[in-house]
């Protein structure tokens, strides 16, 4: 087995192509679609990074995972119907909570919140198999409810789980997110894994300015975790992670990532003068003015 990783600058996120060299049979995790949001500007420049990849190399695409519905950033995962029509875009069952929170937000009253708008929805600890490659989906819900990491063979591939020893761990303000649930995910899947188990995380966002990083072990993660390591306690956990959680600010691309995400990528459909717009609520925060100044 082979791994490729490629690097979405203005996002930090990294996606990966998994492959096997002789069966040529291989996988996409977490594509990017290039968003950028002054003048609402879509490209698909990450996108052809990773096509460019499979094409060269002759890859036989199956699917396309994704460890959660992004909040930082456009899956790019329906682009690849075009090239790879029999290929899957997956993600996990619990993504209609995820769909139903955010139809309240978005008041999407007319879309569906039952996950079919993905080609599959993998169970908590599902057995996959993409040709010669097997995958197993950990349920390691905490960032959102519906993060999975994919165990194959010596290698885990955390999304926001888990980051890189000198970063950390995952958010969990988000909506339904949950820091103690995250904790679970870490210390009892994740860290229960073999010690040589190589991590690769879904973001980095090279700390104090160092080179990029995206891979990592158990054992390293156990015993060097800046915020979770194996002897942390659930309690330092998770009174760290929301302290912490309480003053960052929302993620850039919030409101427009999530609302194509949780479509499996697709854009909102064209209007009658064929662009296509995106739905971002406002949240108004008026301070009350005093009788003097009305």
């Amino acid at each position: 087995m082979n791994i490729h990783a490629l690097y979405d600058e203005q996002t930090f996120t990294l996606t990966y192509i998994v492959y096997d060299p002789n069966t040529k049979d291989a996988i996409v995790i977490d594509p990017v679609l290039d968003y950028q949001a002054m003048g609402s500007k879509i490209e698909n420049i990450s996108f052809n990074n990773v096509l460019n990849f499979l094409q060269q190399h002759d890859l036989n695409l199956h699917y396309v995972l994704e460890t959660h519905a992004h909040a930082d950033h456009l899956s790019s995962s329906q682009l690849f119907k075009e090239f790879y029509p029999k290929s899957k875009i997956a993600i996990s069952e619990h993504i209609r909570e995820i769909q139903k929170t955010f139809n309240v937000i978005y008041n999407l009253s007319n879309q569906q919140t039952d996950g079919s708008q993905f080609d599959e929805l993998i169970t908590d600890n599902q057995d996959l198999e993409a040709g010669s490659l097997k995958i197993k989906a950990l349920a390691t819900p905490g960032h959102t409810p519906a993060c999975l990491s994919y165990l194959i063979e010596d290698a885990v591939f955390t999304g926001d789980s888990l980051f890189m020893p000198d970063y950390g761990t995952g958010r969990c303000d988000f909506p339904k997110g949950d820091a103690t649930k995250l904790y679970d995910s870490v210390h009892n899947v994740l860290y229960q894994l073999d010690e040589n188990t190589r991590v690769f995380v879904g973001h980095d966002y090279c700390p104090n300015g160092r080179e990029l990083k995206f891979e990592t072990s158990i054992k390293e993660s156990k015993t060097s975790n800046k915020q979770l390591t194996e002897n942390t306690s659930k309690e330092e956990f998770v009174i760290m992670r929301e302290t912490r959680d309480a003053t960052l600010s929302a993620p850039k691309l919030l409101f427009p990532s999530i609302q194509v995400n949780i479509e499996a990528g697709r854009l909102p459909k064209s209007e009658d003068n064929g662009k296509h717009y995106l739905k971002i609520p406002l949240n108004l925060t008026f301070s009350s003015l005093s009788s003097n100044n009305r």
